[in-house]
């Protein structure tokens, strides 16, 4: 099945009851048993829902996995990830990540004793050395937020099977549209759902997508147990939006690459920072494991003042200075007081994320629109 009729038609099945072709909103906290024990299937919506399965069929098929579950944020997908270790366990991850990965990693789990350890990806064999009998999970996010680093799944997902370690993907940046890091060997895959699968900036959610039984057993224990599952409302409004995630990824795509270009080529612009360029770290990598580069870029300027970006981020009108990303609005972003504001100021910058460094979310609007706001706001 090619990706714009799977997008549309994954787990859609109309409802037995009427024939409503959208999934219906099954808003229920329980249901009726015909015997102590005996049901259809559903007994408490915590455990499951009808609207939750129906998503969680279109997460599986959408990234070409065999089972998906849904969780009420993209930190609590993360956080059930993580709940699969044991204190002493070690977790190899990413030096540039997601500032919230990065505080549940730091503020949260280190207390419980598991092990983090930080490393670039640019060079999978960079994390061979790391491995020790105790490492159980490799994290790695590919396009990385903000600097979009290039990870090689592959090359990576081969290393960490060689010493029997689970590899999770953060595919949030890329969506299913552009990858699938299950067809490149990873054991699991991560989605902030409230991006671009939901697509429209009014979801909240979270998702995991595998292939192996035992995992996902242990997964939807730790979904149930602990229950951080989304709403039945929520979870429609996603199986909407993933309905159009091709025609919406096709123009961000578009749109980001005319506007890093732009930015390439302004004369107060410094660095660009956007996987599609030939000279991008990793750029061949990015080439073979994506189908296209995003939406998602972020930039300096050449007065790299914090005072002159700023102007900049209060400047613009299209594009909305907002947290999150992968709406159909444009958002301009300041990573280092915002999103990444947990990381330590030491850690940001030996990373390359600089106090004045501009993240940019290239919405679904006039290409030409939002350039001209852009070239307004830079001056």
């Amino acid at each position: 099945m090619k990706p714009a009729t799977k997008f549309i038609h994954a787990g859609a099945h109309p409802d037995p009851s009427t024939g409503a072709i959208m999934t219906p909103i099954y808003q229920t906290s329980t249901y009726v048993q015909e015997a102590p024990g005996v049901n259809k299937g559903f007994e408490y919506a915590r455990s499951q829902n009808p609207t939750r399965k129906a998503l969680e069929e279109s997460l599986a098929i959408i990234e070409n996995g065999k089972y998906g579950l849904a969780f009420s944020s993209g930190v609590a997908a993360t956080d059930s990830v993580i709940k699969l270790l044991a204190p002493g366990d070690e977790v190899i991850a990413a030096s540039d990540m997601y500032g919230g990965t990065y505080r549940l990693f730091t503020k949260i789990y280190e207390k419980f004793g598991i092990i983090f350890k930080y490393v670039d990806m640019h060079e999978a064999k960079s994390i061979e050395p790391l491995i020790t009998k105790n490492t159980k999970l490799i994290w790695m996010e590919t396009p990385t937020n903000p600097l979009m680093n290039i990870a090689d799944i592959a090359a990576i997902t081969a290393i960490a099977k060689a010493h029997q370690v689970l590899v999770c993907v953060d595919n949030t940046f890329a969506s299913p549209y552009l990858q699938n890091p299950l067809d490149l060997g990873a054991d699991l895959v991560m989605h902030s759902v409230t991006k671009y699968l939901s697509g429209h900036s009014d979801v909240i959610q979270g998702a995991l997508v595998m292939n192996d039984d035992s995992l996902r057993d242990q997964l939807y224990f730790i979904q149930k147990s602990c229950g951080a599952v989304p709403g039945p409302m929520d979870c429609f409004l996603v199986l909407r939006g993933i309905k159009t995630l091709h025609v919406r990824m096709q123009r961000h795509c578009e749109n980001g690459a005319m506007i890093a270009r732009f930015l390439r080529d302004h004369p107060k612009v410094g660095k660009v920072y956007w996987p599609g360029f030939a000279d991008h770290p990793n750029h061949d990598i990015a080439k073979n494991q994506m189908r296209d580069f995003g939406g998602m870029l972020s930039f300096e300027l050449k007065d790299d003042s914090v005072a002159n970006a700023r102007r900049v981020l209060s400047s613009t009108h299209l594009f909305s200075l907002a947290e999150s990303l992968g709406g159909v609005e444009s958002l301009i972003n300041h990573p280092a007081s915002m999103t990444h504001a947990s990381i330590p100021r030491e850690e940001r910058l030996k990373n390359g994320l600089t106090d004045s460094l501009i993240r940019l979310s290239v919405g679904i609007e006039d290409a030409e629109d939002l350039m001209e706001d852009l070239n307004r706001a830079i001056g």
